[in-house]
């Protein structure tokens, strides 16, 4: 099932360097459940980069071959309960003389048409059958998303799906013939390599940037789950969400993300997507109709000299096992507390962020390799990797057809292991599914359901896996749920009244 969490903050901010990280675009829209098993990931050109150092004298044949893939995605979102506080002094007194009470911070509804917000991004056409990739916070949130070509045409999109732990998202135009952008080996990627980014900052059109790659895997940067960042210094604006960052070749390597800036404007730090990222989860989405993330079973942490002396290691390389999770496919292989993870899957792995990042990107049921060194010794595990767990969506909200009887709209729940309950602080006495995210905009948010409780029973029905939970809110005859909830030490029952949503 899809993940459709929308986060309540359509813009990420985070104080680094005396500056702010902010997300080159707007972040508004719903998804949509898709499953396509025919799709076909893009095809990855793997001849590589001509590194002439000598430079180009124009890229103007560059352009002329990129910038037709290259989209201008804007959204509409309707404003619900727009707040007290946007109207003049003195203006809350007049409008309650007319309209009465009405919630504190809440706008009255009747006689006034309902507000709406407009968003600017940018997208990637990458299959000429109209798949198109962009960032999840362009579309966040939005009502409606529209597409609009170098050409001057303009389509309706669906959102395929979007994942937030990353700020991925496909959406679909119909339409065919359409100017793909090809796709590059982004691993193969280096510091030095010239890039062009191209998308439509500030909406004021499609513009070409040019620069430099300024480092590669760059984690940290904005807060998401998964990072692995290109940073450039070609020039990356407000607008730019979502646009292309391509080689000198003209092939697709990243998507435009965010920047580093004091002034909100570009200051020559700016960060892509890897398109290897972009095009696994858009794989996933398109044939799974969410992501499916592979899982270790292990709590790892970065070795420091002092550790990397202690564990008998010639440099600081790997992640270190601080804790093998049991029943974990970690514990099944053979892992133990105090291994160090060298390599996953024939790649070296550098640090922990780089580890789980690898992980990640393996299919569940895939068995791979692990070189892990162990009381100075060097071995090599082989692991079966399974599916990230936390990842079960009770059910979808959005705006798909009515025929979707399931409860819980807006819920995803996790199997209670013990990552699930020191990330939450839940005690091992406690039975049941942990709930990790809630629409905010949802009749459970509404009944005060939040991420930390543990599902206990719903409908008088024990329940105890993720995966029962979502069977037990799938074509349900009545839209009010009871919940049996342990929160706070304590168990309680909350009622979610589905019944007048949609």
């Amino acid at each position: 099932m899809n993940n459709l969490f929308r986060k309540a903050s359509n813009r990420v901010a985070a104080i680094a360097l005396g500056g702010a990280v902010v997300l080159a675009g707007s972040a508004l829209a719903f998804s949509q459940k898709a499953k396509n098993d025919t799709f076909n990931a893009p095809p990855v050109d793997e001849t590589p980069l001509t590194r002439d150092v000598a430079g180009h004298t124009s890229f103007s044949p560059i352009v002329k071959k990129v910038a037709p893939g290259v989209v201008k995605v804007f959204t509409t979102t309707k404003l619900h309960n727009t707040a007290f506080s946007g109207a003049p002094d003195g203006m809350d007194d007049l409008l309650r003389r007319f309209f009465g009470d009405q919630p504190q911070g809440r706008m009255p509804r009747h006689g006034f048409s309902e507000p709406r917000q407009q968003g600017i991004g940018s997208g990637v056409i990458v299959t000429k059958d109209g798949y198109i990739l962009t960032n999840n916070h362009v579309v966040d949130g939005a009502d409606e998303v529209k597409v609009a070509l170098q050409d001057g045409r303009e389509f309706t999109a669906k959102v395929v799906g979007r994942d937030p732990k990353t700020d991925v998202a496909v959406i679909k135009i119909d339409a065919k013939d359409l100017p793909a952008v090809p796709m590059a080996d982004s691993d193969k990627v280096e510091v030095g390599d010239v890039v062009l980014a191209i998308g439509n900052p500030f909406g004021i059109g499609q513009t070409v940037t040019t620069g430099i790659v300024s480092a590669t895997g760059r984690g940290g940067a904005v807060g998401l789950d998964y990072e692995d960042f290109i940073q450039t210094d070609a020039a990356i604006n407000p607008g730019n969400s979502g646009g292309a960052l391509v080689d000198a070749e003209g092939r697709l390597i990243g998507i435009n993300t965010a920047i580093l800036s004091r002034s909100g404007g570009n200051q020559g730090i700016g960060f892509a997507i890897p398109v290897s990222i972009a095009r696994d989860v858009m794989d996933s989405l398109v044939k799974d109709g969410r992501v499916t993330r592979g899982y270790l079973g292990v709590i790892i942490q970065d070795v420091n000299p002092a550790l990397a002396k202690e564990f008998k290691l010639k440099d600081t390389h790997g992640a270190l096992v601080s804790e093998v999770t049991p029943k974990s496919p970690a514990e099944k292989a053979g892992f133990q507390d105090g291994d160090v993870i060298r390599e996953f899957n024939g790649k070296p792995v550098t640090d922990s962020r780089h580890l789980k990042l690898e992980v990640a990107r393996i299919r569940p049921g895939e068995s791979v390799p692990v070189k892990i060194v162990r009381d100075g010794e060097s071995k090599t595990l082989d692991v079966s990797v399974k599916e990230l767990p936390g990842t079960e969506q009770l059910a979808k909200n959005d705006n798909s057809p009515k025929d979707d009887n399931g409860t819980l709209n807006g819920v995803t729940v996790a199997d209670l292991d013990n990552g699930a309950r020191q990330q939450f602080g839940l005690p091992g006495n406690v039975k049941g599914v942990v709930v990790t995210e809630v629409d905010p905009n949802s009749a459970s948010a509404e009944a005060g359901l939040r991420p930390g409780d543990v599902i206990q029973e719903i409908n008088h029905k024990s329940v105890k896996t993720a995966e029962e939970a979502v069977k037990m809110t799938e074509k349900t005859a009545d839209k009010k749920t009871l919940l049996r909830v342990w929160r706070g030490g304590g168990s309680q029952y909350v009622v979610v009244d589905e019944s007048n949503v949609g």
